[in-house]
């Protein structure tokens, strides 16, 4: 094998090593998005089981001597574990939406471009992605990716969540508390303050999952 030719299979090796997953048309989810959306999928649930009222018994009572302690279930820890029970699979009713450019694009509903093309397709216009037409909808690669990294994020964070829950809940937003002040160093905080924007550059009606 001459030089030449060796220098060209070198390239072509370097480049194959070298491509990123943007080169894939994927760009996984950066660790500012995926605790944006853990904090916000969080504090969702927990708006949700904070609307009960119920009271829950702890301790153990021997011959009625001694009563259970009672404590409401809004501020107990089994609150918390229910809450957080599944809180990452939550990820999977996001879809990626590729016209956006900044942390918006990890949304609930389904992006711009998929309606356009489910929209031809009622039409009866022929549409090649190069994947089946009932994998259209499926998680995304993006989407798949960040809920493994929040499983990863949740473990190795509890503690400071399980903090956040019983002293400053209500008090301190849970992406302030966990994200912008210990999970994230400051450079990588940028897409906390992002918000979904319309057309005129005004916010636009949305929930939650899009702040």
């Amino acid at each position: 094998m001459n030089k030449l030719v060796l220098a060209y299979f070198l390239i072509i090796i370097n480049n194959i090593n070298c491509r990123t997953e943007e080169d894939e048309g994927v760009k996984y989810a950066n660790r500012c998005e995926v605790c944006k959306i853990l904090a916000v999928e969080l504090e969702n649930r927990l708006e949700e089981t904070g609307k009960s009222h119920d009271v829950i018994e702890t301790g153990y009572a021997v011959d009625d001597v001694k009563p259970k302690k009672k404590k409401e279930y809004k501020k107990s820890e089994l609150r918390l574990v229910e809450s957080l029970e599944g809180i990452c699979e939550k990820i999977l009713e996001y879809n990626i939406h590729k016209e956006r450019t900044d942390s918006t694009r990890f949304a609930k509903g389904m992006s711009q471009t998929f309606q356009a093309l489910h929209g031809l397709v009622d039409k009866g216009v022929k549409v090649e992605l190069g994947i089946p037409y009932e994998l259209w909808d499926k998680p995304s690669a993006e989407i798949t990716n960040m809920k493994t990294q929040c499983e990863t994020m949740l473990e190795q964070n509890e503690g400071d969540i399980e903090d956040w829950y019983f002293n400053l809940q209500g008090k301190v937003p849970l992406k302030h508390y966990l994200c912008a002040d210990r999970v994230l160093d400051e450079e990588e905080s940028s897409c906390l303050s992002e918000k979904l924007k319309g057309d005129n550059g005004k916010n636009v009606k949305k929930n939650k999952s899009e702040l």
